[in-house]
């Protein structure tokens, strides 16, 4: 798979180059976000890694610019740990939010995750769930189109955040437990992933502005909540 490396910082540029180049990734790298902006122009990448601490451009801008070129997964690798920052890159559109300092293995696990679950060829069409309407209350879910609306008004989620949607809509009231939906959705069993999950969750309820059909239940995961029976 070719992949994208927008990283200033030498030591760590070289490092992951490395790394990434010895299991089996063809790795372009570069120093700036303009610069990173150009490559994407010019396509042919299956993941991008982004750096937010640029030279150039602050990364959040670069990954909302990413957005509107490319559906590519962007993995967002960063020293920036505080939940803010997390939920505002995933709201931009990236798919994973890695906080340095990280353990090789966990990148790699991550890069693999949404590279299996999007495609590493951009150009083939992207895999979809079964076509279909669910509608839910206030909520009408077409899984064909990967499109959400509530109350009548579209909402623009991010890939991960349908693909968590559309796996509790298809079975509303059922408890998912958080290592089923971790496994489902990012396709990884690596424990790490939880406090992912706990960020979409959020912004998903933040975008729907119904928060209480993601119901949580503590200790065990979430779930669809079921519209009560003659309410509204």
């Amino acid at each position: 798979m070719r992949l994208l490396l927008v990283e200033d910082d030498e030591h760590v540029g070289a490092a992951l180059v490395a790394v990434l180049s010895r299991h089996g990734f063809d790795v372009v790298r570069v120093r700036g976000g303009e610069e990173g902006l150009a490559k994407v122009r010019a396509g042919g990448f299956g993941v991008i890694l982004l750096d937010l601490g640029l030279p150039d451009l602050d990364g959040f801008e670069v990954c909302g610019r990413i957005r509107r070129l490319t559906s590519t997964p962007v993995i967002m690798v960063t020293a920036r740990a505080d939940v803010r920052s997390r939920v505002h890159g995933l709201n931009l559109g990236a798919d994973d939010y890695v906080v340095k300092p990280y353990d090789t293995a966990e990148l790699l696990a991550r890069i693999h995750a949404v590279s299996r679950r999007t495609g590493a060829d951009e150009s083939a069409p992207p895999e979809e769930p079964a076509p279909g309407v669910l509608v839910l209350g206030p909520m009408e879910v077409e899984l064909s189109a990967r499109s959400v609306r509530v109350d009548g008004e579209r909402v623009q989620l991010t890939r991960k955040e349908f693909d968590l949607l559309a796996l509790l809509a298809q079975r509303p009231g059922v408890v998912f437990r958080r290592e089923q939906i971790i496994s489902d959705v990012w396709q990884t069993s690596w424990e790490g992933t939880g406090r992912t999950l706990e960020v979409h969750v959020a912004s998903l309820r933040a975008k729907l502005r119904r928060p209480e059909l993601v119901e949580t239940v503590r200790g065990v995961g979430y779930r669809l909540a079921l519209p009560t029976p003659g309410a509204g």
